[in-house]
């Protein structure tokens, strides 16, 4: 890929650039992903499943399709791209297992599937799951004949029903204005690999940039009085820890100094080795079991160093003062939908975001891929991660809510790049949490649940109106008004002048904190606004306010963020948004990842933008 370095990009140059970036848009469309899926805990043997399954509806049993996986039967890369509303579909391909993994146990991974499954190998039931957002495995060896073997996925994805978590996929057959065009069945990356009997199952690391450590929480197949765990861990090739621990339990843990010779490197600023979108260092590890001389497991691993609190109405990056330039990000591709075309595509959108001067993003009503979130750890890029939302609430929709949390957050807490987890968004799932007890209460529990499973990071509760409890005060405000409405304009910057101003504001007609609750000193961050849209190539026009062409898109965007930095309240914002989706043109990006604006110059005013 070729990465453009917009902070010499003129007018002509960024033109250039957006022709590199529809090049490697289509050289990535050409690949299927081949990527190693889990790279928190990666594994020298493995075997990708993606490619050519069989694929039928389930109203239609005697006709059969080629589908490619991992991609939805809606999205063109799949090889079908039709816009069919089914319920029910079945995959199934058949595989060879290495004969040399033989007497191992074989372990198969869904990235996700959207939304209940059950799983067959050889006709055996092997493993159900219900949750779309996430991922899951199976141990198939008991199910294995070692020759040709029969794998197939059954799957179940009501399109109507609202108690699913489903997020921005339109329950209709046709998508409209901010609802997108939906993603059933596989889509994510499906693999195997191979494992001893005793193995590791999961590594947590939580990192103390203040006393210069890191716990490490382990989870083995088994306990092994006899065996070694072995961690080593190393910093641009130095080595910093080499820890053994001598008999393993199932689950255990140690903590370990990073701090050595190295003290100076733990400055939690600068160039020291503390994470940040700025200075993004990650610890390399390897860990081995042993057993009776013989390695039994071994996988490579990282993490970061990186703390994120609130303190006095701001938000802290590793003790110090850290304004969030966040993009909302809805992470849908045209080829693709919910599915990156490729792994480089995942990493492009990062680049072209950080290219504009935005040090992250608020990824909407989306769990991304584990590769978006390796890559935002690598190069230096917050996240404030979501799920899919219900449409309304009832005792199921809780339920399968907080479900997909716990699993979304088991699965992401080792990566340094998420900062906040985002519970809810704008009352969906909880439309009268304004006045309800029973839905504030889930509010709350959601809030407490998360906390109790992380508290290393901020909680968002209701991100936009009618919080309850809640770390960030997030408010979203698109009446900035156009170049005539200067009515629109004055209310705007009215609102956003004072803390008391800001509070009392209803921009949607919505309270802030639903009744009974109140602003509790947290840090206050316009978390949605903008969405201005312009076209520049076909002839969708769906967006919150429309601007002619880029001077006055530039010109805008400016105003705007003059009044943020004029306000006496704000510590931070999310712009919407990074592309255009589907018929939603208000994004800085087109859906093909074509810059609209001069990037050089979005990065100029959000660099004017400080603390």
């Amino acid at each position: 890929m070729i990465l453009v370095n917009v902070d010499r990009l003129n007018k002509k140059a960024y033109l250039t650039a957006n022709v590199r970036v529809r090049r490697n848009a289509r050289i990535g469309m050409q690949m299927k992903r081949t990527e190693y899926p889990r790279p928190q805990l990666e594994r020298e043997q493995w075997m990708n499943l993606n490619g050519t399954w069989d694929f039928r509806f389930g109203d239609e049993k005697e006709k059969q399709y080629a589908i490619e996986v991992p991609f939805a039967y809606q999205a063109p890369l799949s090889g079908l791209g039709l816009q069919k509303m089914c319920d029910d579909m079945t995959y199934q391909r058949t595989l060879n297992i290495p004969e040399e993994w033989q007497g191992k146990r074989i372990r198969l991974h869904f990235g996700a599937v959207d939304y209940r499954c059950k799983v067959y190998v050889n006709d055996k039931l092997v493993g159900k799951h219900t949750g779309g957002n996430i991922g899951f495995s199976f141990d198939i060896t008991d199910c294995l004949n070692w020759q040709e073997e029969v794998l197939r996925v059954e799957v179940n994805d009501p399109c109507t029903d609202e108690t699913i978590p489903r997020g921005k996929q339109y329950w209709m057959p046709e998508s409209d204005s901010i609802w997108y065009t939906r993603t059933s069945g596989i889509w994510q990356t499906v693999w195997l690999e191979p494992l001893e009997e005793l193995h590791i199952r999961d590594i947590k690391y939580t990192g103390d940039i203040d006393d210069g450590s890191v716990l490490i929480e382990y989870e083995c197949s088994q306990k092994a009085a006899d065996a070694e765990f072995d961690i080593r861990i190393a910093m641009e090739g130095c080595e910093v820890a080499n820890h053994t621990i001598h008999g393993i339990e199932q689950e255990g843990s140690v903590r370990l100094s990073l701090l050595g010779n190295h003290i100076f490197h733990m400055a939690n600023h600068g160039n020291g080795w503390c994470w940040s979108p700025e200075n993004p260092k990650l610890f390399d590890v390897e860990i081995k079991i042993k057993e009776n001389g013989s390695t039994k497991d071994a996988l490579k691993s990282y993490f970061g160093l990186r703390k994120i609190e609130t303190r006095d109405g701001r938000v802290y990056l590793n003790n110090r003062p850290y304004l969030q330039k966040l993009v909302l990000d809805q992470g849908y591709w045209r080829e693709g939908l919910l599915t990156a075309p490729s792994d480089e595509a995942l990493q492009q959108d990062i680049i072209l975001s950080k290219n504009m001067g935005f040090n992250g993003c608020r990824k909407h009503q989306k769990s991304e891929d584990s590769r978006f979130l390796y890559w935002a750890d690598k190069l230096g890029y917050l996240v404030w991660e979501e799920i899919g939302a219900c449409a309304v609430f009832t005792r199921k929709s809780a339920k399968r809510t907080v479900a997909e949390w716990t699993e979304v957050v088991h699965r992401d807490y080792n990566h340094p790049c998420i900062a906040a987890w985002v519970v809810l968004n704008e009352s969906w799932g909880v439309p009268q949490i304004a006045t309800d007890k029973r839905q504030q209460a889930h509010s709350m529990a959601l809030y407490y649940h998360v906390k109790s499973l992380d508290d290393t990071r901020l909680v968002v509760n209701n991100d936009g109106w009618e919080m309850t409890k809640t770390d960030i005060c997030a408010v979203h405000n698109y009446n900035h008004g156009g170049r005539e409405e200067l009515r629109k304009q004055e209310q705007f910057c009215r609102n956003l002048t004072t803390k008391e101003a800001l509070l009392a504001s209803e921009p949607a007609g919505r309270k802030l904190y639903a009744q009974g609750y109140a602003y509790q000193n947290e840090p206050v961050m316009l978390t949605e606004y903008g969405g201005v849209s312009f076209l520049v190539s076909d002839g969708n026009d769906w967006g919150y306010t429309n601007v002619a062409d880029e001077a006055e898109f530039l010109e805008t965007y400016e105003r705007m963020i003059r009044v943020m930095q004029d306000s006496q309240v704000l510590f931070g914002y999310c712009y919407t948004q990074l592309t255009d989706v589907e018929q939603e043109v208000n994004g800085l990006l087109t859906y093909d990842r074509e810059y609209k604006a001069n990037p050089a110059e979005i990065k100029r005013i959000n660099d004017a933008y400080s603390v």
